[in-house]
């Protein structure tokens, strides 16, 4: 078995619920996926990792990679973790959903890894509409990093990939509704 179909495994297993939900866009569905089940589950992490490394490791100039809260913050670790060990090191960073309340009053963590100017991957467990992708693209840009395009775990295939594209970047999806209910 490939990383790539054991991974699939582990979120059929762990993340794809059929019931109805609400999605953070305000729809109503009637399946679900849950990421963080899978990227925070140990042997789920490492080929989340590995497979976003893979997708993102030929990016010409890529500096860094990193998303919103909370959904970003293991797949992050997790590829810049897997780039170290495969000798071609990529730093995370993390966008807060507001400013830290005290200190720096901070939007970004792990800001000392980047420079103003820095190209970077936006990362996102599930893609929807697109929404909390462009968010955390403004988000970053403001920050001073210039954004190539967004990599997700799964894409619900429901236009997130024509709105992201529309506003000018590309989206990668390690896998698509289809691919992981085929």
């Amino acid at each position: 078995m490939t990383e790539r179909e054991r991974l699939k495994e582990i979120i059929k297993e762990l993340s794809y619920e059929k019931r109805k939900v609400t999605l953070a866009s305000g729809r109503e569905s009637d399946f679900y996926f849950d990421g963080k089940q899978t990227t925070l589950h140990p042997e789920g992490s490492y080929l989340t990792g590995k497979l976003f490394f893979e997708a993102v490791k030929d990016v010409e100039g890529l500096e860094g990679v990193g998303g919103l809260t909370l959904g970003a913050d293991p797949i992050a670790t997790a590829t810049s973790l897997v780039s170290f060990l495969e000798g071609k090191p990529v730093p995370a960073f993390i966008i807060r959903k507001e400013p830290k309340g005290h200190g720096t009053g901070a939007w970004l963590e792990g800001r000392k890894n980047f420079k103003p100017g820095s190209r970077v991957v936006i990362v996102e467990d599930v893609v929807t509409t697109g929404g909390s992708s462009m968010k955390a693209i403004k988000r970053a840009e403001e920050e001073g990093l210039k954004v190539l395009g967004v990599v997700t775990l799964v894409d619900r295939e429901e236009g997130g990939r024509e709105n992201i594209e529309q506003e000018g970047y590309w989206l990668k999806a390690i896998f698509t509704k289809s691919d992981v209910l085929a």
